[in-house]
Formats: C-alpha cells, structure tokens, sequence
C-alpha cells in the first residue's frame, strides 16, 4: 500500500477556493472557512486524490464522520471535475457511479441516484456548469448538458440538452442561453 500523500488534491482545493469566493460575491467569511461546507470540499478532494493509498483510507474515513453530522453523502464518489459548491449543508445523496464535470453547483435536499429497471436503468452522467438546486431528484442513465440549472423541487427522469433550465415535477425544459448565469460564477 502507498505510504506517501498525494498532493495533487491543493490545485482542486485552491480552483474550489476561487470558485466559492466568485459565488460569494469575492469574499470568504471565517465562519464559511470553518462551516460544514467548506470542510467536506477539502477532505473531499483530498480523499479524491488519494484513493487507493493508506490516505484514501483515512479520508474516506474523516468524510464518514462527517457524513454523520451534516448528511452529505457522495457515496465515495470521485469524478466531481474541478470547481464545486454546496450551497447550504443538509441532505446530499450522490450514488457512487454517477459522472460530473467541471464546476458543480449542488444544494441541500438533493438526491442523485440510478434507477435499477427499464430503459434508464443506470446513473446519470453531468457535463460542466450545472447547478442543481434545494430538493431536487435525478435519477436513472440520463445525460444533463453543459449550462444546465434545474430549479429546486424538480424530478428528472430524462436526458437535458445543453443551455436549459429544468422546472417542476413532472418536469419540463426551457431553452436558455447561458441557464446557469448567477447560479455558476464566471472565474
């Protein structure tokens, strides 16, 4: 077993910094800097890059313990791409499998699963900028596009094109340039 901690989890760390600050209007307060957000990103991508090592295991570790207390749990999944928000702390199931790109947005109530039966049985597959707000559902082997927002309360079942914003339960998509504009800072 590697003995040695891989580092590579400080460039994610610094782009998750830069990224916050953009979201937070340019400003990292102490109490974000020492909130259940914060701490989960940090541990998160250390655990990220360090997963078949000693390390990993300690990680993986820390992330349970706070699992615990904040209810957030990304079943270990590593593939989060570069650049990550929780918006507020609360209840996040993310099932293992799931793929994402770069700069996710997620916030409290949210639920990302597979679906285990008919033609979506899978999990879904993200691309960059998607923000997926307060008490959302995505389930099953479907595709969300680039500059994607889907609205808090939502059910997805389907795939979503790039550039729409996803509202309701049953859901429906609305073309929208740029969807993800004051949801996903510009950095």
């Amino acid at each position: 077993m590697n003995l040695k901690l891989n580092t590579s989890y400080k460039e994610k760390i610094a782009y998750d910094r830069k990224f916050n600050t953009a979201f937070r209007g340019g400003f990292l307060s102490k109490e974000f800097m020492k909130g259940y957000e914060w701490k989960y990103i940090c541990i998160y991508r250390k655990y990220q890059a360090n997963i078949n090592t000693i390390w990993g295991r300690y990680f993986k570790y820390r992330l349970r313990k706070l699992e615990n207390r904040t209810g957030f749990s990304f079943e270990l999944n590593s593939t989060i791409g570069n650049g990550l928000i929780i918006g507020h702390w609360g209840k996040i199931v993310i099932n293992g499998q799931v793929k994402f790109g770069n700069q996710f947005f997620i916030t409290h109530g949210v639920t990302i699963g597979r679906d285990i039966r008919g033609k979506r049985a899978g999990v879904p597959t993200f691309g960059d900028r998607v923000c997926v707000r307060a008490n959302s559902t995505i389930v099953g082997k479907v595709n969300i596009g680039n500059d994607v927002l889907i609205a808090p309360n939502t059910f997805v079942n389907f795939d979503v094109p790039a550039h729409s914003v996803v509202v309701g339960n049953p859901a429906t998509i609305h073309h929208r340039d740029n969807a993800t504009e004051g949801h996903i800072p510009e950095i």
